[in-house]
């Protein structure tokens, strides 16, 4: 019987070593393809550059990944959450803030604070895909999947502010929705920040004044 328990620790043991090198040969995927996408756009971007990066074999990106257009799907998720972890972006701790603010600016504070984090992973592989969207119908795929995620974000964002009280447009929360939509786009942070110079704090505090200038009562 010790003889059976014993192998089946190792089994164990070794099972869970295989999937922790598993995962950082993933991760170290994923961040090879996300600077390779920036410097290189999507279609200067191969799985083998991505392996070569990497230091792995084409054929592990692939089994891994499946597709280029698989990993860049993965490379967007994780800047957006900021790991790889399984939970909505909506579920995070850095979300919280704006479910737990009980006033519509503290909302709007909070959500400018969220946008700003997440501009600060994601704005350059944002307009990677952008640019990748109008030659490579996959890549079409995943832009217009972030568009409507975008705007899935603004409407909880609206039905949070509307719930503690009316509203600029009044009842036209699609409206609202319209508008919060255009102030997330990580677009505004790699204008103002990347481009422009501004600080971090300087761009959250610009971005709440101008969500709460167009969607609050004031």
């Amino acid at each position: 019987m010790d003889g059976v328990k014993d192998a089946k620790s190792t089994r164990r043991y070794r099972s869970a070593v295989r999937e922790e090198s598993a995962r950082r040969t993933r991760r170290a995927v994923v961040g090879a393809a996300a600077e390779l996408f920036v410097a290189r756009g999507y279609a200067g971007t191969s799985l083998a550059d991505v392996a070569a990066a990497a230091g792995v074999a084409r054929p592990t990106v692939f089994a891994a990944f499946g597709s280029k257009p698989a990993l860049l799907r993965q490379v967007l998720d994780e800047a957006l959450a900021g790991d790889d972890e399984p939970v909505p972006v909506a579920q995070r701790p850095w979300f919280r803030p704006v479910f737990e603010a009980d006033t519509q600016a503290g909302v709007l504070h909070a959500y400018a604070g969220v946008c700003t984090l997440i501009g600060s992973r994601a704005a350059r592989i944002f307009e990677t895909v952008r640019r990748a969207a109008d030659e490579a119908p996959e890549v079409a795929d995943v832009w217009e999947t972030l568009l409507r995620n975008r705007r899935a974000g603004a409407r909880m964002v609206v039905e949070r502010g509307h719930s503690l009280g009316p509203l600029r447009h009044g009842a036209d929360v699609e409206r609202a929705v319209d508008v919060l939509w255009v102030f997330n786009d990580p677009a505004l942070y790699d204008a103002l920040v990347l481009r422009c110079g501004w600080t971090e704090d300087s761009f959250r505090d610009w971005l709440s004044e101008r969500m709460q200038d167009a969607l609050l009562v004031r």
